[in-house]
């Protein structure tokens, strides 16, 4: 089956958008969540009518359309935001998956799973208070997780009498702070998304407002998927051997492409093996194709009989990224332990799990001025920083500014496998940085 590459081109567009929501607590969030999918007319009749009884039930006239996305028991009760809440809708121009992320600073870490694969951010800002430390720090993750499009909502803006000074100055912060971020893009729009001013519909109360509303924008901002132009990585899960009759001598590499697409016929090298060899055939849902691409799950044959497990990585021959056991990177810190210089951990990498130990914590990022401050000597809970990490193994990590997928990966700690960390890989690895001998014992004798 050929395929040419303005038929892969064609096949690889897409209509999704996925988006988190982020913000302080009592900002909104999930008020402004069930706004878009009410006034879209993406609520089911008996969603609105159990939202309406609970309403009722707790002395409120009018529907709390916060009750469509805040389905724990304990959400209700505090009326806050605990876990993540995805959400799927669609309107006549595109699709949604939504994350609905927590304001409360105990549960930055949900804020980081909800933003690690979304294509937009809505932070959201109350009109009362302004850019508060949340926000700041919700508007540093997304920098980090290179969030490309980040829309500031300055929410309950009937609230202050719908003033645009006030929106003017808190869009002016924000922006300011997020540039330096190295955040790409920033729209803010003013709102109130109890009475639904520029959610969906746009406000007769803000005439001084040119711009979109949220909808609108969430439907007309441009998200690229051009795959060809990505590096191709594809981590391997599994290899099959049937070894019947029929199949005597089939092996081949199963696993989901990563990034970018893969060919038959195409040279390729195993990593860290360094070993090169050759495709020769591609198998996705029982059929044998010329070509296939992220996100697909795909079976890889090979001209040659080389030593690959799980957790090897294949790519194109001259777009490889290098193999170190040293990475550094930029973490989130979500666990309640600290992370501490020295402590040995395993490393989570696509499908490879490796010991590590922690050599260095260069620096922690302070959120009211984005300075460094020097050797924390450990991370705690929600904190943001600099890592060095020793692996037991060669890892074929990306930048994270190439790569989310291949440039990310999760510290675990080894004694009950919580995570302690999500990191992002920098630029550069430290593969002529001197490394100081580590003790060995228990078994950690890298």
């Amino acid at each position: 089956m050929s395929t040419s590459t303005e038929q892969f081109a064609d096949v690889s567009a897409t209509t999704l958008l996925r988006f988190a929501t982020a913000g302080s607590v009592d900002d909104g969030k999930s008020t402004l969540v069930g706004r878009l999918l009410h006034d879209s007319k993406s609520v089911l009749t008996d969603q609105l009518e159990a939202v309406e009884a609970a309403s009722l039930k707790r002395g409120q006239e009018a529907p709390d359309l916060a009750l469509l996305t805040d389905g724990l028991r304990a959400e209700r009760e505090q009326g806050i935001t605990i876990d993540v809440a995805y959400r799927y809708f669609a309107t006549a121009r595109r699709r949604f998956i939504l994350a609905d992320t927590p304001g409360h600073v105990q549960y930055t870490r949900n804020m980081v799973t909800g933003a690690s694969t979304a294509e937009l951010a809505v932070v959201l800002v109350d009109a009362r208070n302004g850019v508060v430390e949340q926000t700041r720090r919700h508007a540093a993750v997304a920098a980090l997780l290179r969030v490309p499009h980040v829309v500031l909502a300055v929410n309950k803006m009937d609230l202050v009498d719908y003033a645009e000074p006030v929106f003017a100055a808190i869009a002016e912060e924000f922006t300011t702070y997020a540039s330096e971020l190295g955040v790409p893009e920033i729209t803010a729009i003013p709102i109130s998304a109890l009475a639904g001013d520029n959610v969906v519909e746009p406000s007769a109360h803000m005439d001084w407002y040119g711009g979109p509303t949220v909808l609108e924008h969430l439907e007309t901002v441009p998200v690229s998927h051009d795959l060809t132009a990505c590096h191709a990585r594809f981590p391997v899960q599994y290899v099959i051997r049937p070894q019947t009759a029929e199949h005597p001598d089939y092996r081949g590499y199963a696993g989901q492409i990563a990034a970018g697409a893969f060919r038959v016929g195409e040279e390729i090298t195993v990593l860290p093996s360094g070993r090169t060899t050759t495709i020769t055939g591609i198998d996705a849902l029982g059929e044998s194709v010329d070509i296939a691409w992220a996100p697909q799950s795909v079976t890889i044959r090979l001209a040659d009989d080389i030593d690959i497990s799980r957790g090897d990585l294949l790519a194109p021959v001259g777009d490889a990224p290098e193999t170190s056991q040293d990475v550094e990177a930029t973490v989130c810190h979500v666990a309640d332990q600290p992370l501490s210089v020295g402590q040995r951990v395993l490393l989570k990498h696509t499908t490879r799990t490796v010991k590590a130990i922690v050599k260095e914590i260069p620096s922690r990022l302070t959120l009211d001025d984005l300075s460094q401050h020097p050797n924390p000597g450990q991370l705690v809970a929600n904190d943001i920083g600099r890592v060095v990490v020793r692996t037991a193994e060669p890892l074929a990590l990306d930048s994270y500014a190439d790569s989310r997928r291949t440039g990310s990966f999760l510290l675990i700690d080894p004694a009950d496998g919580t995570t302690l960390a999500a990191g992002m890989a920098g630029e550069s690895f430290a593969t002529t940085k001197a490394v100081a001998a580590v003790d060995e014992e228990e078994g950690w004798d890298f």
